[in-house]
């Protein structure tokens, strides 16, 4: 119960944000502009506008997470509300799940509002509904889930400018870590190539959230690739969100 009212606080407080409304505002303009952008390029519309859609959904989303996660715990500690809420019989780890999926629940709310302006754009270009586009919207919301729990271990130790700059480099490495992949491939020495396959193995995956090129082209996905990305984001979440606690029960704030 005390997990539930902190994160419907959060929640709260959160979608009061302006900064979400901001960036909604430039998702709604993506959206509209891969309309333009598809009747200026030569090619399939429709896949020029899911594709230009589905980036917009995941890197609006992220960012989000990025600038609204940062500042959760940052917050509570600049108002001085933290040490009233740590006087109380409340546990730190029940502040910080508290916070997270109040952050996950506004996710989940305007995720879902961008996705409803995607698919309306869709349905007057289609006039039918891309059902499909809701698997990718899953997995994008899995990896927004695994992006909120490294803002909130950032914000447990750092300010939020720093957080969010730390938590974007995270979200840019874990759409790059491919290349780690074929760097690994490529080296010769066996330790280099240990020292490798440790940072490729700690480092996340994102693109294991990325079904972005199977929708656009209509290509088969495979059932169990849901399952294992969804078991993938929520461990990787699970252990951020530890570090995150013993972070956050180091620190001495009373």
């Amino acid at each position: 119960m005390k997990i539930k009212a902190i994160a419907l606080n959060t929640f709260r407080e959160a979608i009061r944000d302006r900064i979400l409304y901001v960036i909604f505002f430039f998702a709604a303009v993506c959206f509209l502009f891969s309309r333009v952008l598809a009747l200026l390029t030569v090619g399939d519309q429709v896949k020029i506008i899911t594709d230009v859609g589905l980036a917009a959904l995941s890197f609006f989303g992220a960012l989000m997470a990025i600038l609204v996660g940062t500042g959760l715990v940052y917050k509570e500690i600049d108002k001085k509300t933290l040490y009233t809420l740590l006087s109380k019989p409340i546990h730190r780890y029940q502040f910080l799940l508290g916070k997270y999926f109040g952050m996950i629940l506004t996710l989940f709310v305007m995720l879902f509002l961008m996705t409803v302006l995607f698919l309306i754009l869709l349905f007057f270009h289609t006039f039918k509904i891309e059902w499909q586009i809701f698997a990718a919207v899953f997995l994008i919301f899995c990896e927004l889930c695994v992006i909120t729990a490294v803002a909130i271990l950032f914000s447990c130790f750092s300010t939020p400018i720093l957080s969010s700059i730390y938590t974007l480099s995270f979200y840019l490495i874990g759409h790059l870590s491919w290349g780690l992949e074929t760097l690994i491939d490529n080296i010769n020495s066996g330790l280099g190539r240990a020292l490798a396959r440790v940072l490729y193995t700690l480092l996340p995956d994102l693109e294991n959230f990325n079904i972005k090129t199977e929708i656009v082209h209509h290509l088969p996905i495979p059932p169990e690739l849901f399952f294992f990305s969804f078991l993938y984001g929520f461990c990787y979440s699970v252990f951020i969100l530890f570090l995150a606690v013993l972070v956050f029960r180091r620190r001495d704030f009373i």
